[in-house]
């Protein structure tokens, strides 16, 4: 698989690393001489250029490319590189850096995003996981199919609890994909039994999680979600960088 990332900083040098070490092609673009430095990632190809000039891209043949990683520091770079990888080079699948939660919203397709990844987000998301006993808490959003990856610490009030996998009214579109019971993974089956302390991760859709959290959690309190603001080309707000 060819790979080309924007962003030669931490974030993208650590990812080239790892495709790399994985047997696939990277190569790393940025318009900081001090930053493109082969030796920091020998085994990348390195292009000095601005990822949001046309000439750039066409120069790193994103027509050749499976993959492009927009991975800057600057939400604003990361969109127009995903939006021109997307529409002028067709690439398959294009992966942008979220940096502030506040412009995550515009981080889907009409900007030509298929994965979104927000840091801070999934620092969050890894927080209330370690410490949340009862709640749902998001782990993920898939920006294509509209789906969210999900997880909740099975609570002793739960009426679920020693009831089989395959009897709990699960909602449309919802999937239980893993159990973590003492440390280790378990892939469910449908005569498992629920007990107190699993951690269920789950594959759902964003306006079934209350449904969800309320079904195995009674008690849970879920606030409502705020609306997504309208996808409005060129609205970031003033805090990305």
């Amino acid at each position: 698989m060819r790979v080309v990332i924007a962003g030669a900083g931490s974030v993208g040098r650590s990812i080239a690393r790892e495709l790399i070490g994985n047997g696939h092609e990277v190569l790393l673009i940025d318009h900081d001489s001090d930053g493109v430095q082969a030796s920091r990632v020998p085994d990348a190809a390195w292009l000095l250029a601005d990822a949001c000039e046309l000439t750039s891209l066409t120069e790193a043949g994103l027509e050749n490319c499976d993959v492009v990683v927009a991975a800057t520091g600057d939400d604003k770079a990361n969109l127009v590189i995903s939006l021109l990888a997307k529409t002028e080079f067709a690439v398959p699948r294009t992966v942008a850096r979220v940096n502030n939660p506040k412009n995550e919203w515009m981080f889907d397709e009409g900007w030509g995003v298929d994965v979104a990844v927000s840091t801070p987000r999934l620092m969050t998301a890894l927080v209330e996981e370690a410490v949340s006993v009862g709640d749902l808490v998001r782990i993920f959003e898939f920006q294509q199919s509209r789906s969210t990856l999900v997880e909740m610490t099975l609570p002793a009030g739960s009426p679920w609890v020693g009831h089989r996998v395959g009897d709990v009214p699960w909602p449309v579109d919802t999937v239980l994909t893993c159990i973590v019971r003492e440390s280790r993974a378990i892939a469910p089956s449908i005569d498992d039994l629920l007990v107190v302390g699993d951690e269920l991760m789950l594959v759902t859709s964003p306006d079934l999680e209350a449904e969800l959290e309320r079904m195995l959690n009674p008690r849970a309190a879920r606030p409502p979600r705020p609306p997504r603001p309208p996808n409005r080309r060129g609205l970031l707000t003033a805090e990305a960088s």
